[in-house]
């Protein structure tokens, strides 16, 4: 839903600024690697302290390169399968960041095993899904369903209502602390939806396939 509306809205805001970077010699490329740095230098080093307000702001910053990269890449008709392959890449090594550190909280100074473990299973089940796809796609399907919670709606949902209880810890605003287990758990249940969303797909599709190659199979076996 958010790669719909939200990608489509910040693409056309950000195109001056991808404009204006392509003209100064910057590449897709650095932009990529530039904002994945910033991403993983800002949840690593705030998230596992308690600075959710400050961490969130920083990683934020950062976080559009995954939208002006692109947008660079199609003004300068720079498209390239490389491109793709290092966005994907290195967007898995981002995430793995921001819940890598909240996950460092919560096994530390946060002293919360459990939300440990359901920040631990939203860094691994998002990128089982997003392997879900790859990995179908790969095999020749179209994988042809968006999910209830994919990469997007991860993020917002968490960096949202981290950076909103981060309030708690820098301002002193008084219970909305429980606004980041809250997102935790909602990304947690709507990720797991969503893999089994695209398994139960992939394997609609996966038999539709097969049954396609079964009867060409037999048909050119009846025409011989």
């Amino acid at each position: 839903m958010l790669n719909k509306y939200a990608r489509a809205f910040f693409t056309r805001v950000l195109t001056p600024f991808a404009a204006f970077l392509l003209r100064k010699g910057v590449s897709p490329d650095a932009v990529t690697l530039i904002g994945t740095t910033g991403v993983v230098a800002g949840a690593l080093a705030f998230y596992p302290r308690g600075q959710f307000f400050w961490g969130t702001v920083v990683i934020t910053l950062f976080v559009f390169s995954d939208l002006i990269d692109g947008n660079m890449a199609r003004q300068a008709g720079r498209k390239s399968r490389w491109g793709a392959f290092l966005d994907s890449t290195l967007d898995r090594v981002a995430d793995g960041a921001v819940f890598g550190g909240l996950a460092m909280w919560y096994a530390g100074k946060g002293d919360d095993l459990v939300l440990c473990a359901v920040t631990i299973f939203c860094l691994a089940s998002g990128q089982v899904v997003s392997y879900t796809k790859a990995r179908g796609e790969a095999i020749g399907l179209p994988v042809d369903v968006n999910g209830l919670v994919e990469r997007s709606e991860r993020l917002v949902i968490t960096l949202v209502l981290c950076g909103l209880s981060g309030f708690h810890r820098t301002f002193g605003v008084p219970g909305i602390q429980w606004l980041l287990p809250i997102a935790l758990w909602v990304v947690a249940a709507g990720s797991l939806v969503t893999l089994v969303q695209r398994v139960v797909t992939v394997r609609r599709e996966a038999a539709e396939a097969d049954a396609a190659d079964a009867l060409r199979a037999a048909e050119h076996r009846s025409g011989v």
